[in-house]
């Protein structure tokens, strides 16, 4: 699959795409959509810190893009402080925080366990706000700084068979707003993107059918432009709205859905 980079290429030279000298943190950076992020990231220069569970593929991405990984739980409201205090002692700063650390629960409300419920709260929205609190403090004091939160068209259509997951993502959306208004003149922009249906391990994960070509094509079909998005082009908006190019937005809620919640 290719795509049309001429409209990213132009941004770069103009500088608003450069995040050169910048440091970043991506939560969830090990995979999917997080580490298709940490690749643009590190491409355009970043220095890049991924933070996720997955020791093993942090570090793999890590080495892979000259960043570094720091493992743990983002529900964890300490850890989120040590990952910020670590990434200001060795680089000094602290630019950009993108949330892309997610799970999914896929059961109705009626048979979502209590465990299940407070695992998604905890990562989806405790980690969000914990990793966007502990950043906050740094980037006011810097008085710069872009954050990226990762909602989900869940998070304003709703859908049948994931209501935790559809009340976590609704629940970011409306913290995005909030930091943004607390932020606006703070040097801070706060915007989330909201992705459809992307081609991830999140996708085809907690599934009680096997995941095979034919469900995925099924998918796919639901889509107004008929197939799943790559992570890239995902990761492609992230970059976009942490960069200058994005300096007069924030508080925005961004769908990258195929024309999913047009309809």
């Amino acid at each position: 699959m290719s795509f049309d980079t001429a409209p990213v290429a132009a941004m770069r030279q103009d500088g608003e795409m450069d995040f050169v000298d910048r440091v970043a943190i991506v939560t969830g950076g090990a995979s999917g959509m997080g580490a298709a992020t940490i690749r643009r990231l590190a491409g355009d220069g970043a220095r890049v810190v991924i933070v996720d569970r997955n020791g093993q593929l942090a570090h793999a991405v890590a080495e892979e893009v000259g960043g570094t990984a720091m493992v743990g739980d983002v529900s964890d409201s300490a850890f989120c402080d040590v990952a910020v205090a670590q990434t200001i002692s060795v680089h000094g700063r602290l630019d950009v925080l993108v949330n892309a650390a997610g799970v999914i629960v896929r059961a109705r409300g009626e048979d979502t366990t209590d465990d299940q419920w407070t695992k998604i709260m905890g990562v989806n929205v405790n980690g969000t706000f914990f990793m966007c609190r502990a950043a906050l403090r740094e980037m006011k004091a810097a008085g710069r700084g872009a954050i990226v939160n990762f909602g989900s068209i869940w998070g304003d259509l709703g859908s049948a068979g994931v209501a935790a997951y559809c009340a976590s993502k609704g629940a970011v959306h409306n913290l995005t707003r909030a930091l943004a208004m607390d932020h606006a003149a703070d040097g801070i922009r706060v915007n989330a993107v909201c992705p459809g249906e992307v081609n991830t391990p999140m996708l085809q994960s907690e599934r009680a059918e096997p995941v095979t070509q034919e469900l995925l094509a099924q998918i796919a079909s639901t889509v107004p432009m008929g197939r799943l998005a790559d992570p890239d082009e995902i990761a492609r908006v992230v970059c976009f709205l942490a960069s200058d190019a994005a300096s007069y937005m924030t508080g925005a809620l961004v769908s990258v859905d195929a024309g999913y919640g047009a309809r």
